[in-house]
């Protein structure tokens, strides 16, 4: 059931996730004071094999304190290369839509799934999101973010602890350790789908709603 500031908005109610606690699978990553702390946590990280063939661990960039994250599922080619998430087309194209709904990217926090670039951009297996897991589920605490975008049907299924399609799972507000998140198409899908833009535009809009209504409820508790 969602709280009432965001029942009054219409929306349907999704999923709720995020039982586990970093401290409960790391406590050596719960105790990360900063996100400087967390990307050098990462940058030393062995408990799975992709820092191998990586270049560049990609932590996440941002806003410290960003009342919106966006979550999307690996480092690509462009963001190994630069250890930055979202720099290539893709992330220009976020940068893009960011714009559309009064949003710069210095203003919010961006960071993926993964952690290092799987090979190919291949999918991510089962062993490297537990591996990462700890590191993403830390960002999110020291950010504390109003609403959560997860880009693409890897981040939101991942997140949501869900096999749903990504063309159910949009238009509801889901919620993450009790953070509302959105679920929209990934920027690199848009790039190959025309049509999907229109249908990300009507997800980017509903983002800010529930941002603006978050804002306005935390600012009247203050």
């Amino acid at each position: 059931m969602l709280p009432p500031w965001l029942g009054v908005l219409g929306i349907p109610a999704g999923l709720e996730a995020g039982q586990i606690r970093v401290n409960e699978i790391a406590p050596d990553v719960s105790m990360l004071p900063t996100l400087d702390d967390v990307a050098a946590h990462v940058a030393s990280c062995t408990s799975c094999a992709l820092y191998k063939g990586a270049k560049h661990p990609v932590p996440g960039e941002g806003h410290a304190q960003a009342d919106l994250l966006c979550v999307g599922e690996a480092p690509g080619a462009h963001e190994d290369e630069q250890g930055r998430p979202f720099v290539g087309e893709a992330g220009q194209l976020l940068t893009k839509i960011l714009g559309a709904i009064q949003l710069s990217r210095e203003e919010v926090y961006i960071c993926n799934v993964l952690k290092h670039r799987p090979p190919g951009n291949r999918d991510p297996q089962p062993d490297e999101v537990i591996a990462c897991q700890p590191y993403l589920l830390r960002q999110i605490e020291l950010v504390r973010p109003k609403v959560i975008l997860a880009l693409g049907r890897f981040a939101a299924q991942t997140l949501l602890q869900t096999t749903t399609g990504i063309g159910t799972l949009r238009g509801k507000i889901h919620r993450y350790h009790g953070v509302p998140l959105i679920v929209t198409y990934h920027p690199a899908a848009l790039l190959r789908n025309e049509q999907w833009k229109r249908p990300t535009w009507e997800d980017v809009k509903l983002a800010r709603r529930v941002l603006d209504a978050a804002r306005a409820a935390t600012s009247g508790t203050e």
